[in-house]
């Protein structure tokens, strides 16, 4: 992942910009999934190995649930407000899951999606967020907000996707699965992260 370090530093002086940066930072952690799926991925049954370490999880699966969030955001921000979001209505066995065909297709798609709703978007439209936590939640929170959310919380199931990588022996690109403000830390002069 490549940044300038300014994007993570003092606050953006307009919304403009700030969405800008918002959208950068979405569409280089989606490009990282379609370079994994291009680079490193020599099947499709890479997809679908279970982790031994983490039950139930595999490389397809943490790419579908990353990609639903922005997916959902992107869509309940597409229709006119009030804006209600819910992350848990999402789909399961999808052929993303299971094909690098489909999920390169599905991570272009939201890659799309981004570049369309994004610069039309206001960072502080207001959003209420329903969530089962495993009580239900009702949250007011902010477009803006949540993009960066679904930023970090697909860069957190990247990192999940390099411990099942790492179980099948494939070696992926340095900065997959790490935070930008990790990658930022480590820019200035911090000791790399440790393979």
């Amino acid at each position: 992942m490549h940044l300038d370090n300014t994007t993570f530093n003092g606050v953006e002086d307009d919304e403009g910009s700030a969405l800008a940066r918002l959208l950068e930072v979405s569409t280089v952690v989606l490009q990282q999934a379609i370079d994994l799926v291009d680079d490193s991925l020599t099947s499709d049954e890479q997809l679908t190995v279970h982790s031994q370490y983490m039950p139930g999880s595999t490389i397809g699966k943490h790419l579908r649930h990353a990609r639903d969030h922005f997916v959902l955001l992107l869509d309940c921000v597409s229709k006119p407000p009030p804006y209600v979001l819910n992350y848990d209505v999402r789909l399961r066995n999808t052929p993303m899951e299971t094909s690098r065909q489909a999920a390169r297709d599905a991570l272009n798609a939201v890659i799309n999606q981004l570049g369309r709703v994004v610069p039309k978007a206001q960072m502080n439209a207001p959003v209420t967020l329903h969530a089962i936590t495993p009580y239900p939640q009702v949250v007011q929170t902010t477009f803006g907000r949540e993009l960066w959310f679904a930023g970090l919380h697909a860069i957190h199931h990247w990192s999940m996707v390099r411990v099942i990588a790492g179980e099948l022996g494939i070696r992926l690109e340095e900065t997959f699965g790490f935070a930008p403000s990790t990658l930022v830390h480590n820019a200035n002069g911090a000791e790399k992260p440790k393979m």
